[in-house]
């Protein structure tokens, strides 16, 4: 990637600013709902003075340990070449675990259920955000309640409807808006933090250990809706190649952190000054003429959190699809200026469609908040356990290090998981039942492309022992290059003894291609392709990408001139396997015949090799196998 491509090409402020819009989102709209759920939700606690600072203090700590200290200082630094979130976690765990099976595989089961727990994550994000900033109405004007809900799906259709035309266009006026947003956050809670100052003993953390004392079994519901303060955490350390760590950590310290924690603090001087106002805080601690400017600025705000979610599962698809833990899905890229501007159109329709399912299935914030927080506390443990490991392997602290400083924030995480399981029966079973359907989905998928290779490999043997078979009678040549694609370079695709076996012709160049995906986010222009000449017309080519690189097969052939290998689309034939799977009966495989059976329905249905390489398809010759798992 050059220097121009770059996303983090920029000044610093420019790009604090920007990850305002990106990164921030949804941790910037928790004030919506957070508060609200502790004092007014399925599981309220009483509203007094000692509830009040004892709360407010544990939302404060919350912010300080798991954002500040865990991501913001520790987190972010497990960087993969610059590139953060769980799947470059998984790579940069994965890499030091090569030699160690066992280690290897736990630490891929942990990444991909944290990765299925993204998606969990993701379908609740945007039905809570817009529903509890469109319930403002509610608040303006409660003739209007009957409103709240068509009003949200109208929003949420549109959102989802102009993914296709890309984000590049209305991405600038993110930072601004979110930046109006946090300023007004900040405004609200300061001006009802001077009118009611006591508000201020809850920095104080003996006032959080005194509630969590002295209400044992409510303080530990109340720690289920703490967590929300703390939703979009994982943001940070997921856009941090976007915007680099110092942007990132700059714009924590220097307002965000500040703009909510005043308005945390002003919700709660608010019910201080007046218990009713715990029905809905936000809304209500702002004055009367502000709540109709308010709505709209929140619906905007909860909109682009909506947003990074989105484009965050486009990313986080596209990154499994590199490294074989998905399907191939169409990828329709929406900007020629900007790298990684991507629109997957089943996952944004699928998305839409869950949203839509929890939206009509909830009906109002206060419900979802039970569905909420399952999949994002699961994600935060399973992101300590994997940094935990990159600590104590990679940065070379030792495991006693390594073990203090993790277990000390697993604890806080531990406590916000168990109280969130106590939403499953009131709708945290959404999340949860979510994100193991993918979790299935995933390890399938992986299983059975395994499986596949094995049979494939039974059938198969080396280059050179094929090579020297053909100088005993050689076949008819002809003019031209044929590109076989090729997953194992070490054996000989079953597309060429294909092509041989019907056409009896052997073209004057044969390039068996291999495309190799490394576990680092982008390999450099430089190191792309790596040719070899095999023997006579017979070349091996490996094309190597990054996990966040976009396939382009026809650009990287290009380079092969330098190598002494002249590529000429117009004279050139790619040959592809397309393999018919039938599946075994039962017990005679190695995987569970129901994951047989789910693996050939996705393997079906997988984008063609053709779409996901950029191969023109008028160029492809597609050759048949039955292949039996």
């Amino acid at each position: 990637m050059t220097k121009t491509d770059d996303p983090r090409h920029g000044g610093t402020a420019a790009l604090a600013l920007a990850a305002l819009g990106v990164v921030y989102g949804d941790i910037g709209t928790s004030p919506l709902y957070a508060m609200k759920e502790v004092f007014a939700g399925n599981h309220p606690i009483p509203v007094n003075a000692a509830n009040l600072l004892g709360s407010l203090s544990l939302f404060l700590w919350a912010l300080i340990v798991v954002v500040s200290l865990k991501y913001v200082s520790v987190v972010m630094r497990a960087d993969n070449r610059g590139e953060g979130g769980i799947m470059a976690l998984i790579a940069l765990a994965q890499h030091d675990a090569r030699e160690n099976p066992r280690a290897a595989r736990l630490i891929l089961l942990l990444g991909v259920l944290g990765a299925a727990m993204f998606y969990g994550d993701g379908m609740v994000t945007p039905a809570i955000s817009v529903l509890s900033a469109v319930e403002g109405l509610k608040v303006a004007a409660p003739a209007l309640k009957h409103v709240v809900v068509p009003v949200t799906l109208a929003v949420l259709f549109g959102l989802f409807f102009v993914q296709r035309k890309g984000t590049a266009r209305v991405g600038g006026f993110f930072g601004p808006v979110m930046l109006a947003w946090f300023g007004v956050l900040g405004a609200i809670g300061l001006a009802n933090v001077v009118r009611m100052p006591a508000i201020l003993e809850a920095l104080n953390p003996v006032h959080g250990i005194a509630f969590l004392l002295d209400n044992k079994g409510a303080s530990f519901l109340a720690m289920g809706n703490v967590v929300l303060a703390v939703t979009g955490a994982e943001a940070l350390y997921a856009d941090m190649g976007h915007f680099g760590r110092q942007p990132i950590r700059l714009a924590w310290y220097g307002f965000v952190l500040p703009c909510l924690m005043l308005n945390y603090f002003g919700q709660g001087a608010a019910i201080l000054a007046d218990a009713s106002a715990a029905a809905n805080p936000f809304f209500l601690s702002a004055p009367d003429w502000a709540r109709y400017p308010l709505v709209g600025l929140a619906t905007a705000a909860t909109v682009i959190a909506s947003q990074s979610v989105i484009t965050g599962a486009y990313s986080m698809t596209r990154q499994a699809m590199q490294l074989g833990y998905v399907p191939r899905m169409e990828v329709q890229h929406t900007s020629e200026e900007r790298q990684g501007q991507i629109y997957l159109p089943g996952v944004n329709w699928g998305l839409m469609l869950a949203v839509m399912v929890l939206v009509l299935g909830f009906r109002s914030s206060d419900n979802l908040a039970a569905a909420y927080g399952l999949a994002v506390t699961g994600d935060m443990v399973i992101t300590s356990l994997l940094a935990a490991y990159v600590a104590a392997r990679i940065w070379k602290w030792g495991w006693p290090r390594a073990a203090a400083l993790f277990a000390c924030f697993l604890a806080v995480e531990l406590v916000f998981l168990a109280a969130n399981l106590l939403k499953i029966p009131d709708g945290g079973w959404f999340p949860l039942v979510t994100g193991v359907a993918v979790f299935v989905l995933m390890t399938s998928w992986k299983h059975g492309r395994d499986l596949l290779f094995e049979r494939l490999r039974a059938d198969a043997f080396g280059p050179g022992e094929f090579i020297e078979s053909l100088k005993v009678a050689p076949p008819p040549t002809v003019p031209g290059t044929a590109v076989f694609l090729n997953a194992n370079p070490l054996v000989v695709p079953h597309a060429l003894l294909h092509n041989l076996m019907h056409n009896k012709v052997l073209h004057e160049r044969v390039i068996l291609l291999t495309v190799a995906v490394q576990d680092v986010p982008y390999v450099a222009p430089a190191d792309r392709v790596e040719v070899e000449r095999i023997d006579g017309p017979f070349w091996r080519v490996v094309v190597q990408y990054g996990f966040k690189d976009e396939p382009d097969i026809p650009a990287a052939l290009a380079r092969c001139d330098t190598a002494g290998v002249p590529f000429d689309m117009m004279e050139t034939s790619f040959f592809i396997g397309r393999e018919t799977l039938v599946p075994r009966m039962r017990g005679q495989s190695k995987i569970a015949y129901w994951r047989e059976r789910l693996f050939v329905v996705m393997y079906r249905n997988a984008v063609s090799a053709t779409a996901f390489f950029r191969i023109p398809s008028n160029r492809v010759v597609e050759m048949g196998a039955r292949v039996e798992l």
